[in-house]
């Protein structure tokens, strides 16, 4: 959809940001008196798959929506953060066809209620959020939801739903330490928060085995029915197709649309934790799927824009709002796999917040970089200084300097392009919140 120029959902966020303090509280007292007021609206939701994990979870998200809408059921859609406009947080589902972003009337008039219900009381932003996902999910007709947990798990405010059709854990590294811990089993833990005793639970696949052990052990205590990547179901490549196994028989499926090797494990997990929820998934709404599913932001190619025109002639422009070393190794793996196929240069152009690890995120593109730049972020207090960005890099193995910006770090490597070179392949990612501003300075928002 078009969001207006100028939103009224927007105005009300704007409102709501200058009574109300920024960032995370973690815990669930809040919200739940707010939901009191509201007549629990998270009690009225139609069946839930619950998604939480440090990476691949929006991945996960959006390969589970894309199932059952192959199944032809409608399916809401909680994701966060957003990329350009708060509205891309909340897709209401529409039967027979993909779920769309909400419309800013229905937006803004939630938030106003969910505000007057609130009457003033201590909250953060994103607990009044969260109630507006579950106010606007119980009030539209729908087969399913789909809530992406936002930060962590345990204190998450997403976490007031009391019996998920299904919790997924995805792949589980180090990040928010200030929040979650910084040791992987202790995130593990808050991760595995959102499971709820009785309730089926799927675990994707976990590099970490001290993280799975927790996992594992979690499930088990509170003795969830369990499916494990690589015990209970698992995927590979073999010959351009994807192979999917789980106890109830073999799939052999067309590679994932989303690009990266590590998407296969991702859809393999999104398979299962349908089936866990109780849906019936044929072979051909699996194949359907996997050449439908969207997840903007996210190894995303610009095939249009005006950035583009200011790379050089015929370059590749891929974002990517993946900012940890657990997300820089699978994006790096993904990069090495397009050189494999087509050698190209490979630039990065990276924004990042100061509560991330850059070294740690640099480091798995050592190998493989020709260069870095380093940009600001706009619409963030926390982005790192680009200089000291750079020195990250630096630290890292690579060769970097700072930008004014994206326009100016194109430009700079639109002067280094000698005429008779191959056209380079540039990386713009490190954040979220950078892939947003890309996005819309290059007039293509998330639709």
């Amino acid at each position: 959809m078009n969001i207006p120029a100028v939103s009224a959902a927007e105005q009300e966020i704007e409102k709501l940001m200058t009574l109300h303090p920024k960032g995370f509280d973690l815990s669930l007292d809040r919200i739940r008196r707010l939901l009191e007021v509201l007549e629990n609206p998270h009690r009225k939701l139609p069946p839930v798959i619950h998604i939480a994990g440090t990476n691949g979870k929006g991945s996960a998200t959006a390969f589970c929506s894309a199932l059952l809408e192959a199944a032809g059921l409608a399916v809401h859609v909680h994701t966060s953060p957003h990329l350009v406009n708060w509205h891309e947080r909340y897709r209401i589902g529409v039967k027979g066809g993909r779920s769309q972003i909400v419309e800013d009337e229905m937006f803004a008039e939630a938030l106003q209620r969910v505000a007057a219900a609130n009457a003033g009381q201590t909250i953060t932003v994103f607990e009044i959020l969260t109630a507006v996902t579950f106010l606007l999910f119980s009030e539209q007709p729908a087969d399913a939801v789909i809530l992406e947990v936002g930060l962590g798990g345990r204190f998450d405010a997403t976490n007031v739903v009391e019996r998920p059709a299904v919790s997924v854990i995805m792949p589980i590294s180090l990040d928010h330490q200030p929040y979650l811990g910084d040791r992987v089993e202790l995130i593990a833990a808050e991760k595995a928060g959102i499971m709820k005793r009785g309730c089926p639970v799927v675990i994707g696949k976990q590099e970490y085995s001290p993280a799975l052990d927790v996992l594992v052990e979690s499930a088990e205590r509170l003795s969830c029915p369990m499916a494990v990547y690589g015990q209970d179901f698992s995927a590979h490549e073999e010959f351009g197709r994807l192979i999917y196994q789980d106890e109830f028989g073999l799939a052999d499926l067309p590679l994932p649309r989303l690009p990266g090797r590590h998407q296969i494990a991702n859809a393999a997990a999104a398979i299962r934790a349908v089936k866990a929820a109780g849906f019936v998934l044929t072979d051909a709404m699996i194949e359907k799927a996997m050449a439908t599913v969207e997840w903007p932001g996210r190894l995303q190619r610009l095939t249009e824009g005006r950035l583009l025109e200011l790379a050089p002639k015929d370059a590749e422009i891929w974002v990517d709002g993946g900012h940890n070393p657990g997300a820089g190794e699978v994006i790096a793996e993904a990069m090495a796999g397009l050189e494999e196929r087509r050698a190209r240069p490979l630039y990065l152009v990276t924004g990042m917040i100061n509560t991330k690890d850059p070294v740690g995120y640099f480091r798995a593109f050592a190998d493989i970089a020709e260069h870095v730049f380093t940009v600001p972020i706009r619409g963030s207090d926390a982005g790192l200084d680009p200089v000291a960005l750079a020195e990250s890099a630096f630290d890292a193995g690579l060769a970097a300097e700072p930008a004014g910006s994206v326009a100016e770090a194109l430009a700079e490597i639109v002067r280094r392009q000698l005429p008779e070179a191959v056209p380079p392949r540039i990386l713009i990612g490190g954040s979220l919140y950078l892939v947003g501003n890309v996005l819309a300075d290059n007039g293509t928002p998330p639709k």
